[in-house]
């Protein structure tokens, strides 16, 4: 079924197409994803299992030659410390200073601690914007910041001769790390206004519902399962954003945390506490015993600085009166985006 309006509502609220039954226009299919059957993932209650579980999806792959792209995180660099030591790692450095020099140096300290062979993925706007065609084709849709650059550095891996890539994202989905979403128990409006990205009629002049998707968490008293939620619609948004990516590039990928699962349920108090992630916080410590814990930042995109004279989008889609200073560049990016694909493919 064709609905563009419906499609530009979800991707501005989700980041992705939430219906895999109804497409922007007539003939172009959205690509999606599907989560892994949680019977066929690995069981981790412990630091320890998750060691030997993530050795075992190393062996598996070693006929592989590998590259890992890290960054300053806990994640990629757990993952860093199992890979053959010569293996080529790959990071994000953003060109004119708009990078984090404290993120980098850790990314240094993390492939060094192995002796991989680190790589810089120097990425400027320019960069991201022709990268943006590819992503979006593959996928037949409008996409995440991160699609592009990681588009390019897996066309930078393939360079090297690279067979496969390492990839971490799935650990903030599989083991919680999103602390901000798991920090209170949220009635479905609450929820609804911290999950979604742009409210569509905020920008839209023929916005479509997406409180539909909210609604199907709803539990007694107006609460919302907002792990369910996070568990399905969040993660799903993510490790399609990676797919796609890899996809475009024809570059085969792994993610180790992906097909793993928690054998008890989330301790939100511990999350609460300041312990999110706990099991890969503790192999963390057994991996790197004398580096102190990173603090959690998100894969770094300067989308604030890209976006900071921007006016807004043009098309007629959108509301003459939007105020774009109360947007974060993160959420120019959608607006951005989203135009930039009907204006390739709505002409």
């Amino acid at each position: 079924m064709v609905d563009k309006d419906f499609c530009c509502s979800s991707f501005l609220a989700f980041r992705y197409i939430e219906k895999d039954d109804v497409e922007f226009f007539d003939g172009l299919h959205h690509r999606t994803y599907k989560l892994p059957n949680e019977d066929e993932l690995a069981l981790i209650g412990s630091e320890f299992e998750l060691d030997k579980e993530l050795s075992k999806v190393f062996e598996s792959v070693s006929d592989k030659k590998l590259g890992i792209l890290i960054s300053g995180g806990m994640d990629s660099a757990c993952l860093a410390s199992y890979m053959p030591k010569g293996s080529d790692a790959y990071t994000f450095r953003f060109l004119n200073g708009l990078y984090d020099p404290e993120e980098l140096h850790r990314a240094e300290t993390f492939a060094s601690e192995y002796e991989l062979n680190l790589h810089y993925v120097d990425i400027d706007f320019d960069i991201i914007k022709e990268c943006l065609k590819p992503v979006m084709e593959s996928k037949n849709a409008p996409v995440h910041s991160i699609e592009p650059q990681l588009y390019k550095a897996a066309l930078q891996a393939k360079s090297d001769g690279v067979e496969m890539l390492v990839i971490g994202d799935a650990a903030d989905y599989v083991f919680y790390g999103m602390d901000g979403l798991l920090s209170k128990d949220w009635t479905l409006d609450e929820f609804y206004k911290r999950a979604i990205y742009i409210e569509p009629s905020d920008v839209l002049k023929n916005p479509k519902d997406v409180k539909y998707l909210f609604e199907r968490y709803r539990k007694d008293n107006n609460i919302i399962d907002f792990v369910g939620f996070y568990d399905k619609s969040i993660t799903e948004e993510s490790y399609g954003s990676y797919e796609n990516a890899f996809h475009a590039a024809d570059m085969p990928y792994i993610d180790p945390y992906e097909d793993m699962k928690m054998r008890e349920p989330v301790d939100l108090n511990r999350v609460r506490n300041g312990d999110s992630k706990y099991y890969v916080r503790a192999l963390f410590k057994m991996k790197y015993p004398n580096i102190p814990l990173p603090e959690k930042h998100p894969m770094p995109r300067p989308v604030d600085k890209y976006f900071q004279d921007w006016e807004g989008p043009k098309r007629e889609e959108f509301r003459d009166d939007i105020d774009m200073s109360k947007y974060s560049g993160n959420q120019k990016w959608l607006l951005w985006c989203l135009e930039q694909f009907l204006n390739e493919y709505d002409k």
